[in-house]
């Protein structure tokens, strides 16, 4: 048997995101799993049908903490000391990546970041085997974690996410009385977002250097509502401050596995690949014809995007209509 917390988030709504089905399928594909969710604050409905064993409710997160997630991480280590789980699966997410990584310090636990691919059984002294990029992205290599637990954080869009439902038992784990270091936010700026997120979004257009300038994502805002997706950037856009870094693709920034990928005046280096390789189709727009986006690319225009895109947003709202 091979016991698994999938540490569950929630969208703007409350209710739980994508990625932690796909977490739900991955923690499924396990020899004998035996998995357990865990939400912060109240279960939504969305949690309780889950096809899985237990969902366990923990304090939610305090409107100070502010991406810190002192109290989660807190939370989550006096879980797992009571739980011994073999497996603590997170997204690889803002969230995840955070609390996952200082979870995995704080209970001196082995810790594997973005894998694509989970295997192995940890039942009678076994390994957990993981599969996650290296090199940039260039290429993949096999882990195996011998410790327990093995903290992971799955790149969204690996996994199917799981549609099935189930009935499982709900209950909440008692935190009150745990040693917590308060953390004083001096300052915090969230950023207004609408539309569907950048890491659950089917279509993504994304921009880099090529577009010259800010003024182009617009055209590409246009794109995406049309497709019903979500607008990313390479990281040299970003830095030139034409987008914010919350849109970033790639190594350093997000990951994003949709159905089709729009790359415009991006060149594909690996470093972006990295975070749209899993992407089902790439179609490139370049006026490069050597830009390595296009061995990449499923589908490639050479050509100006100012000439290119206009048309190509036109025709995709003639076929909609």
């Amino acid at each position: 048997m091979t016991t698994v917390i999938v540490v569950a988030e929630r969208d703007e709504k409350g209710e739980i995101v994508q990625s932690t089905r796909q977490a739900v399928t991955a923690a499924s594909n396990l020899p004998d799993a035996q998995i357990s969710v865990v939400i912060t604050g109240d279960a939504p409905g969305s949690a309780t049908s889950l096809p899985v064993g237990r969902v366990v409710t923990i304090a939610p997160i305090e409107s100070t903490d502010n991406g810190i997630y002192d109290q989660a991480t807190a939370d989550l280590a006096a879980l797992v000391s009571a739980d011994s789980p073999d497996v603590v699966m997170f997204s690889k997410s803002d969230f995840g990546s955070v609390v996952g990584a200082r979870l995995a310090f704080r209970i001196g636990a082995a810790f594997a970041p973005d894998c694509v691919e989970i295997s192995g059984d940890a039942s009678d002294a076994g390994t957990i085997g993981v599969t996650r990029p290296v090199y940039g992205g260039s290429a993949l290599a096999e882990f195996e974690i011998a410790s327990s637990p093995a903290i992971v954080t799955l790149r969204a869009g690996a996994f199917e996410p799981n549609t099935d439902t189930g009935a499982p038992v709900v209950e909440s784990f008692d935190t009150d009385g745990l040693e917590r270091k308060p953390v004083e936010v001096s300052e915090s700026v969230a950023e207004s977002r609408e539309g569907v997120r950048l890491e659950d979004a089917d279509f993504v257009v994304s921009g880099g250097r090529g577009l010259g300038g800010p003024e182009p994502f617009s055209v590409l805002a246009d794109l995406a509502e049309v497709l019903g997706g979500a607008v990313g950037a390479s990281r040299a856009a970003c830095d030139a401050g034409w987008i914010d870094h919350s849109h970033q693709v790639g190594l350093t920034g997000k990951s994003v596995s949709p159905d089709v990928y729009i790359a415009v005046g991006i060149s594909g280096a690996s470093q972006h690949m990295a975070g749209c390789s899993s992407s089902r189709a790439i179609v490139a727009i370049n006026k490069d014809g050597d830009s390595n986006i296009f061995k990449e690319a499923r589908f490639g225009v050479v050509g100006d995007w100012e000439k290119v895109l206009p048309s190509f947003l036109a025709t995709v709202r003639e076929l909609k209509a």
